[in-house]
């Protein structure tokens, strides 16, 4: 094998590379909350919303779970371009992933709410809870624990599709990845120690969802 490894270069931008990782955590965090309150919103609307309203939930989610994410990426980018809208590479990224996170969960939360016995509403409604408060204080904390493990399984989804950013030109870890190694023409080293970077992330992603959910679920053990 004539290639020569070389890891000066890589050593010496590793700042710039876990500034970038901070960046690629950040627009993950973003999009996997927003997508949480989105796909909430699409659940419900889906299930027992008006048919407008669960039509358009249907589509959204139909979209987002049957088309590839830099699809849809794409779209958010180029196609919302062709119609004068022209967004920054950061919200290009921040709305598709949102898209995308929204999509899946929607289904996620549909499955925990189904996933409660319909007795346990009827029941607290005959002790003359609102509809609002069955919600809040029956169904939610048993879907939070039915759909908690997905939720972090869509958050490393969410971390690790924020590298198609590079196609849009934003600089999270990958593109700040690509701009280096293109620049110094070591790819394999940059592009090694940034795998070794998603991997860590992903595994303090695990290791923190583990932590809470041992301290948040241990009632219902």
């Amino acid at each position: 094998m004539d290639y020569n490894f070389h890891w000066r270069p890589v050593f010496r931008a590793l700042p710039d590379l876990f500034e970038a990782a901070l960046i690629t955590l950040e627009i993950s965090t973003l999009s996997i909350l927003l997508g949480i309150v989105l796909g909430m919103v699409l659940a419900i609307s889906k299930m027992k919303g008006p048919w407008p309203l669960r039509a358009l939930a249907i589509g959204w989610i139909e979209i987002a779970r049957n088309t590839p994410a830099l699809f849809q990426l794409f779209f958010f980018g180029f196609g919302l371009g062709a119609f004068g809208l022209h967004l920054s590479p950061y919200m290009i990224v921040l709305i598709g992933l949102t898209y995308n996170n929204a999509g899946y969960l929607a289904e996620t939360f549909r499955g925990g709410i189904n996933a409660v016995p319909e007795t346990q509403v009827k029941a607290g409604r005959s002790l003359g809870m609102t509809a609002t408060q069955v919600f809040t204080r029956i169904i939610a904390p048993q879907v939070l624990k039915i759909v908690y493990h997905p939720m972090t399984n869509q958050f490393v989804w969410a971390v690790l599709m924020s590298s198609l950013g590079m196609l849009v030109g934003f600089r999270e870890l990958s593109g700040e990845t690509q701009f280096f190694a293109s620049k110094t023409f070591r790819i394999f080293e940059y592009f090694a120690v940034t795998a070794l970077i998603y991997y860590v992330i992903v595994k303090i992603i695990l290791g923190v969802s583990k932590l809470i959910a041992w301290r948040a679920f241990r009632w219902g053990n």
